[in-house]
């Protein structure tokens, strides 16, 4: 025999849930919905409280993005692995056009950043490294503009000699 009693407490509602995990951090409508769901419950009453929620000042999709995108910015992501990112917990595109806008990032400066972080400071004299560099930047979801800029930018700074990032760093 146990000696634990089993818990008697009735399960929460759909709305007692979402408040439950928006206590813990910002969630989309999309994720809400997909938590709920995963939880058991009717889809009628995760709409009823999707509803509820997205008519109070608990839940923003505009908030959570912000969150999501500081977060990102800060770990060192560009803004096309963002924009996925953002886009699969369901954000639309005008949201996300809005919050990348609006977003006071110098991208350019981010991706030189993150190439002295990896690769430090030392010269990539190779066509094999500066592609190595290119190719890990654009897995960080930095575009060729900013891989360029990058890397113009660690060249003008006479940090790195050799790190000049042409189309060929590009399979162009």
């Amino acid at each position: 025999m146990s000696r634990f009693k089993a818990s008697a407490r009735p399960r929460p509602s759909a709305y007692d849930k979402a408040l439950g995990l928006l206590a813990r951090r910002e969630h989309s409508l999309f994720e809400l919905r997909r938590k709920l769901g995963q939880g058991g419950y009717a889809a009628d009453e995760i709409r009823q409280a999707l509803e509820r929620l997205d008519a109070s000042p608990y839940q923003d999709d505009q908030r959570f993005g912000e969150a999501l995108l500081r977060s990102r910015v800060q770990q060192g992501y560009g803004p096309m692995r963002i924009r996925v990112e953002l886009r699969s917990h369901g954000l639309s595109d005008r949201i996300i056009a809005e919050l990348l806008e609006e977003a006071a990032v110098d991208w350019d400066g981010l991706a030189q950043r993150q190439l002295i972080r990896h690769y430090g400071t030392e010269p990539a004299e190779e066509a094999v490294d500066r592609q190595r560099r290119a190719q890990y930047l654009q897995r960080r979801g930095f575009s060729a503009a900013n891989i360029r800029a990058a890397g113009q930018r660690l060249e003008e700074a006479g940090t790195d000699d050799g790190m000049t990032f042409d189309a060929s760093c590009f399979g162009e």
